[in-house]
């Protein structure tokens, strides 16, 4: 028999881990007791070496889901004379010499089943209060103003517990014990239904929402992260009056739907996609429409995608079962970050929103929702952050400020990084300050003090910007190598490999543009082997916005800019034959929007990536043609050239052949030049691993098409799944690239 005392760090408070261990234990029947400290969960274990080896196996493959364990340290092992079976919670202890760098604080988490049934039961003292929660959910991360996590230092120190919910509290076998948001309808936060004035509305608030929105009406809702707005998605005449008054002509707008049988009936579930959004997380799921959908086309336009969520707050549940569906959209202005607190959300959000569904919770950190396609997760927030990214080794403590489209940063701690939530695009000043703000507030919460600053390289991003103010020793990384890198740390390789990347921008370290790249390294360094075609962009970029101009220079190129009949035509080939304000990129975004411009898909957009997202929507995936490929050798550099694509691709639309057709001759055009170029660059140098990053693979068709055909020329092929593939991710690999640096001397 041992006695034998464990110490578990990382995200292990507020996830129901204790009642985890306590099951554990008692299935194995083991005796000893478990506790929260001020700096980690201690474990005293009681039973033989055998059972003990076990259930230390056991804690590292079967935690709760969104606990995180960075160590397990066994801090004491002897022997023992004695038999326990009792195991039991003890009350949680506060360490004196607790040190920031041991706390972790758990993200928010939705609504429970426990909770549910509680919210449904006309018996239950909490029925149909929009603020239930437990020890095993509810509001986390965006509450907490500091650590240790405890009621006090959180936004609901306002709310004192009445005496129910305090014995609740206490009590170490009830489910609420140490439930710091723990609350009820006597004592915990309120509805409000205010007017566009703030004036409020008497009746019950949520009845009356519910009403406005059945009548066709917007309203501001504020939920666990900040602010959405909602209305009734299956009146047409209510989405078209949102778009108008957000100027949002295009961009889709996400949906909650009560359960998952709501959701079927407008989208195809796998059960993989069924186990992803039902989970506590509760990410909005990038799913595929239904042919026979009744929801309006206006939702997403011209995409075969919808974004659906279940409700991950019991406010929400009340207010989605009324409707087959809402619209459940970031509240903000456009290209502005998320609005969280209530003042705001009036003076910013009056001309929009009809009403405005408020409570007196405040957010201290606000957080939008989470994105996830296909299992991975291109947009990281709600539900993940801060959750810590768990490495092999240990890093030196630097400040990663990422990139400045899909904006976020990370800070390295242990062998974790932690990366923040989505922001925005930093060209916003509001996103910008939000971005200094959260900077300053993780620093502070998770007690990190950076000595190294690594940004991107590119002399104009914000980010960069800031990382050069910081007074630190500064490593500035080429955008697609932190692409790389992100994606090779999170699937633990350390050695050189063949990364594929693809986006729209990045600067080159040849001061040009690029974007798709095929390139060979790994941490310290990286010679880029392979490239598309570059095409000069005719007003810079203008021509991102306006994806006419980029299909004009592509057809410029071969002699073909006849094709193209736009008013501004003449203008902009001038641009092109003078070579002004026409920087180069071999962006694999770029190309995309031109072939989506020519087919006359999306000449002009509205948001980021649309005429791409358009032109994989219409595309026919059993359609196995493709066009003709071009690889060329330059100066030992393997060059992708679409100028026999571009032909091909005009001797088809002269033939009126179906665009559909085109779209995908043009996807397999791409995946398998790529992986032409993969083989002889792997030819060369003998490396059979490559990984795939950049925003282009957030596309489910190139994915997919260059995984299956890399996997079977016998390449070993690795992508994303918990760091986004976009620029969200960018701060990842900024900090490996910076650590490695560190390793060699180098900075």
């Amino acid at each position: 028999m041992k006695r034998t005392r464990i110490k578990v760090y990382g995200v292990v408070q507020g996830v129901g881990f204790r009642p985890f261990v306590l099951k554990l234990a008692r299935s194995l029947c083991l005796g000893g007791w478990v506790k929260n400290t001020s700096e980690c969960v201690e474990i005293e274990l009681i039973g033989s070496e055998e059972r003990i080896k076990s259930f230390l196996q056991k804690l590292r493959s079967s935690h709760p889901p969104l606990a995180r364990i960075v160590k397990i340290e066994i801090v004491s092992k002897r022997d023992c004379d004695e038999q326990e079976n009792d195991f039991k919670i003890l009350k949680s202890e506060k360490v004196e010499t607790a040190r920031k760098e041991n706390l972790w604080i758990p993200p928010d988490v939705g609504t429970c089943d426990d909770c549910l049934r509680e919210l449904f039961d006309p018996k239950d003292r909490r029925y149909r209060y929009p603020f239930i929660n437990c020890t095993n959910c509810g509001p986390r991360f965006t509450i907490i103003i500091s650590l240790p996590y405890d009621r006090e230092k959180t936004t609901m120190r306002s709310f004192k517990m009445c005496e129910k919910c305090r014995s609740e509290y206490e009590n170490p076998s009830d489910r609420r014990f140490h439930a710091q948001p723990n609350a009820c309808p006597v004592c915990g936060p309120k509805l409000t239904l205010l007017d566009r004035r703030g004036g409020i509305i008497s009746g019950d608030p949520l009845e009356n929402a519910v009403k406005l929105l059945k009548e066709g009406k917007i309203l501001a809702v504020k939920g666990l992260g900040g602010f959405h707005l909602a209305a009734d998605a299956l009146n047409s005449k209510a989405i078209e009056e949102l778009r108008r008054r957000k100027n949002r002509p295009h961009k889709p707008f996400a949906l909650m739907a009560f359960d998952l049988n709501r959701i079927s009936k407008f989208v195809v579930l796998s059960e993989e996609e069924k186990e992803k959004i039902s989970s506590p997380i509760r990410p909005i799921a990038i799913l595929k429409k239904r042919k026979d959908s009744l929801l309006p086309e206006s939702i997403a336009p011209n995409n075969k995608y919808l974004g659906f969520m279940l409700p991950y707050t019991p406010l929400h549940y009340l207010l989605t079962e009324s409707f087959e569906a809402l619209i459940m959209t970031s509240g903000n202005l456009s290209d502005e970050p998320i609005i969280y607190e209530n003042e705001v959300a009036l003076e910013k959000l009056k001309n929009i929103a009809d009403f405005f569904l408020v409570h007196d919770r405040d957010i201290y950190t606000p957080c939008d929702d989470s994105i996830v396609i296909n299992g991975s997760v291109v947009r990281r927030a709600r539900g993940y952050t801060p959750l810590p990214l768990v490495g092999k080794e240990n890093l030196p403590s630097i400040l990663a400020c990422g990139a400045e489209e899909k904006s976020s940063f990370a800070l390295s701690r242990k062998n974790t990084i932690i990366l923040s939530q989505y922001i925005g695009d930093l060209k916003d000043i509001e996103a910008f300050d939000r971005y200094r703000l959260l900077i300053e507030r993780f620093k502070d919460l998770f007690g990190i003090e950076p000595r190294y600053a690594v940004c991107d390289l590119h002399p104009t991003y914000l980010s960069t910007r800031y990382a050069e103010g910081l007074n630190l020793p500064l490593l500035k990384v080429q955008h697609h190598h932190a692409h790389m890198a992100s994606c090779m740390w999170e699937n633990n390789l350390n050695e050189k490999v063949i990364g594929v990347i693809l986006d729209g921008t990045g600067y080159g370290t040849d001061g040009t543009i690029w974007g798709g790249e095929i390139l060979v390294g790994d941490y310290s360094e990286f010679e880029r082997k392979g490239y598309i075609k570059p095409i000069p962009l005719p007003g810079g970029d203008k021509a991102i916005r306006e994806p006419w101009r980029i299909a004009l220079s592509y057809l410029y190129e071969i002699g073909k800019e006849d094709l193209i009949k736009e008013e501004k035509s003449k203008e902009v080939l001038k641009l092109l034959k003078l070579r002004i304000n026409s920087p180069l990129s071999s962006g694999c975004g770029r190309l995309f929007d031109a072939v989506s411009a020519f087919l006359g898909l999306r000449r002009e957009i509205s948001y980021e990536a649309q005429a791409a997202i358009e032109l994989e929507g219409i595309a026919y995936e059993d359609e196995k043609e493709t066009y003709p490929l071009d690889l060329k050798d330059r100066n030992g550099k393997v060059v992708i050239d679409w100028k026999s694509m571009w032909i091909k691709l005009i001797e088809d639309v002269k033939k009126k052949t179906p665009v559909e057709i085109c779209a995908m001759r043009f996807h397999n055009y791409l995946t398998e030049s790529l992986s032409e170029a993969v083989k002889i660059i792997s030819a060369r140098t003998g490396i059979k691993k490559v990984v795939l990053s950049g925003g282009v693979f957030q596309n489910q068709i190139v994915l997919r098409r260059l995984r299956e055909t890399l996997t079977k020329a016998g390449f070993k092929v690795y992508y994303h799944k918990e760091v986004p593939t976009n620029d969200q991710g960018i701060a990842v690999g900024q900090i490996v690239i910076c650590a490695s640096k560190i390793k060699k001397g180098e900075i």
